[in-house]
Order: C-alpha cells, then structure tokens, then sequence
C-alpha cells in the first residue's frame, strides 16, 4: 500500500518524532499504533457483548460497580500509567 500524506504544523511532526523516539520506535510503527487505538464506542461496544457473554456462558451479570473497578485496575496495568 503506497503511503499517504498527512499535512502537520512542523511543531506537531517534531512532537510526534520525539513521542516515538521515547518509545524507541519509528513514527511509521507510532502512527501505526496510532491508527489501531479503539475509538470510546468501540470500547463500548467490546465491553457490552463481553457483559453479554459472561451473562449467556457463565451466568455472571457484571455490575457497573465491577466494570468500573475493572477499568481502574486496566489502567494501573497499562505501561503508562505507570509511567505518571
């Protein structure tokens, strides 16, 4: 697939280089990675059909309280959080 060209401020590239340089990768795998992050609504969508299966597979009905323990705990787990 041929590359595409995104117009950015210089500024934004250099930040963009420096995010990526930090995480010692390219920009390409940066943008890459960028690009694969799940939107708020695909979040949610994952989240209901898997309280949708718990529910149908193994009779467990997950509380909002549990979800929003689980996405604390999420959180704390990722890389940078840790980093903060």
């Amino acid at each position: 697939m041929p590359d595409a060209l995104i117009p950015v401020p210089a500024e934004v590239r250099d930040q963009l280089v420096a995010v990526a340089g930090a995480r010692g990768i390219s920009l390409r795998a940066l943008l890459q990675d960028m690009a694969q992050t799940l939107t708020s609504d695909e979040i949610r969508g994952r989240a209901d059909r898997t309280r949708v299966l718990l529910a149908e597979r193994f009779g467990h009905y997950v509380t909002d309280e549990e979800s929003t323990e689980m996405r604390r705990r999420m959180r704390e787990a990722t890389p940078a959080s840790r980093k903060r």
